[in-house]
């Protein structure tokens, strides 16, 4: 019975249990090249916005504050109790002061936020900011 053994080349072999990773790196490289390829072509400085649409109820009253380009802010209180609009033109210093007082008149008054199309965004945040430390808690933003 050796002879099965010698007609196989004397002696038995051993298998080899490892993995040839040679086409994987392959494949990991072709994908890289792909990637660094296709990454230039996304242009990140586009933002597609989603549009609003106009509320169903919007409130009958609410603290109005228009910010313009310039620094001046005007505040104006919109509604029926108050016999149409009082506007008052305050600069950046005092815009915080005079909203606190109105705020005060009226705890339950929301308000509105009207900017400028030029205007920076982060003066918009510091009024939104603001207006939710001092406790008003529904702000919204106008748009056209």
């Amino acid at each position: 019975m050796t002879g099965f053994s010698s007609m196989r080349g004397g002696r038995p072999r051993k298998f080899k249990a490892e993995i040839n990773v040679v086409p994987y790196i392959d494949v990991m490289m072709v994908l890289l090249v792909i990637f660094m390829v296709s990454a230039p072509m996304v242009n990140p400085n586009v933002i597609n916005l989603p549009t609003a649409a106009k509320s169903v109820a919007p409130p009958t009253e609410y603290i109005e504050v228009a910010l313009k380009a310039n620094g001046d802010s005007s505040l104006r209180i919109n509604g029926k109790k108050t016999g149409g609009s009082t506007a008052e033109t305050v600069g950046k210093s005092r815009l915080k002061a005079t909203l606190q007082a109105l705020h005060d008149d009226n705890p339950d008054m929301p308000m509105m936020i009207s900017a400028e199309k030029d205007i920076k965004y982060d003066e918009v945040i510091q009024v939104i900011s603001q207006a939710k430390l001092m406790g008003i808690n529904r702000v919204g933003l106008a748009t056209k």
